[in-house]
């Protein structure tokens, strides 16, 4: 028999849908220099992105116990788990023909499909069990890792160093914490009398209902979402709509250095884009960019940011 949907899980899970493009959409903005948000390696950015990842495990968990609490239901299981593991696959295969290097060996769908496995027979057990299983596994990278997993081989692990870096990158250790979490907290007693007070709860406004329906489609949208979204941003790359990020970041380095020297801001504003303007008139930005260390290239940088400093005087004889 299959188990009656909770309208409140099917929205906390189309929460994280929603929040997951938002970080998705972020990073291919990022990625082809739209803006310049540290999406890879900003504190708060890995913050969010954990915190994404975290629910999306901690819900798979608490999925196991609401589909088998009262028996696991072996048919229904596998064939989700065949559906999660085909979904996995192409995404690895997916970011191989679009990152090559850096696609995803061990990404979020890896970790749910392994997860949900490894913690079916928690389901059966005590919440306390899961519990403790969880603090097992969420400090297993402290005092288990070993040069024994390192490379990619075992990066599935999170024991050791792969050898290469991922687009997506969530090893069982310490990720799989996160499901037997779930699978714990919906096992504790009295959280089954909460769910049953949530199930009636039907989420009806326009809004609800939309983001029911993410949580419902899910592992839909996380297929489709990404594609979609890199390839829009990529057409307008493409197009020649990106900002030119170098001469940004030019311009305010050296609108920063400027204010060291002069204090003040509007006046190398109008220096450093002086600068920028005739650097590329004199056809030296592209060789400055792709030899940024030449010692002629420099000094003929620090010529025209001269010449912009201290331009010569209007000789001309004004109008009467």
């Amino acid at each position: 028999m299959k188990t009656p949907r909770i309208p409140a899980i099917d929205a906390l899970r189309g929460v994280a849908i929603l929040a997951m493009i938002a970080y998705h959409l972020s990073w291919d903005l990022s990625w082809f220099g739209f803006v310049d948000w540290p999406v890879s390696e900003g504190p708060g950015w890995r913050i969010f992105s954990g915190a994404i990842a975290g629910s999306f495990l901690f819900l798979a968990g608490a999925g196991l116990v609401l589909a088998h609490r009262d028996g696991i239901r072996w048919k229904a299981f596998w064939k989700r788990e065949a559906v999660i593991v085909a979904a996995a696959l192409f995404v690895s295969a997916g970011t191989f023909l679009a990152f090559s290097n850096i696609f995803v060996r061990f990404g979020i769908l890896h970790s749910i499909a392994a997860g949900s496995l490894i913690a079916l027979p928690f389901v059966r057990l005590p919440a306390v069990v899961s519990y403790m299983a969880a603090i097992v596994v969420v400090t297993l990278p402290r005092w288990a890792s070993t040069p024994v997993f390192d490379g990619d081989l075992f990066s599935w692990t999170g024991l050791g160093t792969p050898a290469s870096g991922s687009v997506d990158y969530v090893p069982l250790a310490p990720w799989l914490a996160a499901v037997l979490l779930g699978v714990a907290v919906f096992k504790t007693p009295g959280i089954p009398a909460v769910l049953d007070a949530l199930r009636p709860m039907r989420l009806a406004s326009w809004p609800g209902r939309m983001i029911r329906l993410c949580g419902r489609r899910s592992l839909t949208i996380y297929l489709l979402h990404q594609p979609i979204l890199y390839g829009l941003v990529w057409s307008l790359a493409a197009a020649g709509l990106a900002p030119d990020r170098a001469a940004l970041d030019f311009q305010e380095n050296c609108i920063n250095s400027c204010v060291l020297a002069r204090g003040t801001d509007a006046q190398c504003s109008k220096i450093c884009a002086c600068t920028l303007n005739t650097l590329k008139e004199d056809g030296l930005w592209e060789p400055l960019l792709t030899n940024p260390e030449d010692p002629e290239l420099l000094q003929d940088m620090n010529n025209h940011y001269s010449a912009c400093s201290f331009p010569p005087e209007n000789t001309e004889t004004p109008n009467r």
